[in-house]
């Protein structure tokens, strides 16, 4: 995944994300992760804010999934947005319910 980002830090488009994505991914202290925090750089962390979680709550109940953090990269993806998933099934199942034209491409 490390790879496609940079590509696309690379190309200029826009990254964003928001700080549960970061909690799942970050294991270690800053010098291990330097690739990692580099990345982060060019990304547009968003925060996951009362009206944030509760635009997930209801992504989660519309699309009958329980995976909070997904929910929250779909409420801050907007129409024509890419989302870049391991898990594209849960993550299709949010965007549908977001009503949001958004592709999603597998890691």
């Amino acid at each position: 995944m490390a790879a496609r980002l940079r590509v696309a830090q690379g190309s200029g488009l826009e990254l964003r994300s928001n700080g549960a994505v970061v909690a799942q991914v970050w294991r270690e202290s800053a010098g291990r992760q330097a690739v990692l925090s580099r990345l982060l750089r060019s990304v547009d962390v968003r925060a996951v804010d009362r009206s944030l979680g509760q635009e997930a709550g209801v992504l989660l109940g519309r699309a009958g999934r329980g995976d909070a953090v997904d929910a929250t990269v779909v409420a801050v993806a907007n129409t024509g947005d890419r989302i870049i998933t391991s898990d594209p099934a849960d993550i299709r199942a949010l965007v549908e319910a977001s009503g949001r034209a958004v592709f999603v491409i597998t890691s």
